[in-house]
């Protein structure tokens, strides 16, 4: 049986990630899987903007990755009132807006998982359950927020 390819949104810290000591190895493994065509690397204007300053090293990663396993997800007024709703209701405070909008664009793109080094904002228990509920609230499915690890361990189980 053939399986459809998994779609992962991947927000900069993991970019980033490839080349930070602390996050290096599992940001690289899971980059493998983009390269190989293993996943199907989900990216944003969002992110591709968030990245505009970043050193060639990290900009570097994105090139690894045939265009044939790249989804770029273009900004749209439906993320960002998806965003606006999640800091209208405290989930996130006014200067989260860009880490409420990765998580706006991967919801309305219906990705299968969102990975994120950012554990204070995105990969954050308490926050994942409020950012579903207001998705469900708003007709959209839950979405699956984890580290690369995570995924790569979830991997190794199967």
């Amino acid at each position: 049986m053939r399986y459809r390819r998994l779609l992962v949104y991947v927000d900069a810290s993991v970019i980033g990630g490839c080349e930070d000591e602390e996050f290096k190895a599992d940001s690289l493994a899971l980059w493998r899987r983009f390269v190989e065509g293993r996943y199907t690397l989900a990216l944003s204007a969002h992110t591709m903007r968030e990245l505009e300053g970043a050193p060639d090293a990290v900009s570097a990663h994105l090139d690894e990755v045939p265009e044939v396993y790249q989804l770029l997800l273009p900004d749209s007024e439906e993320a960002s009132e998806l965003a606006v709703e999640y800091l209208r209701q405290g989930i996130l405070g006014p200067g989260s807006h860009a880490d409420a909008l990765h998580i706006a664009l991967a919801t309305v793109a219906q990705v299968d998982v969102l990975v994120s080094w950012n554990f204070r904002h995105i990969v954050n228990l308490g926050r994942i359950r409020l950012f579903n509920g207001v998705n469900l609230q708003q007709g959209y499915r839950s979405l699956e927020i984890r580290t690369p690890k995570e995924v790569l361990e979830y991997e190794e189980d199967v």
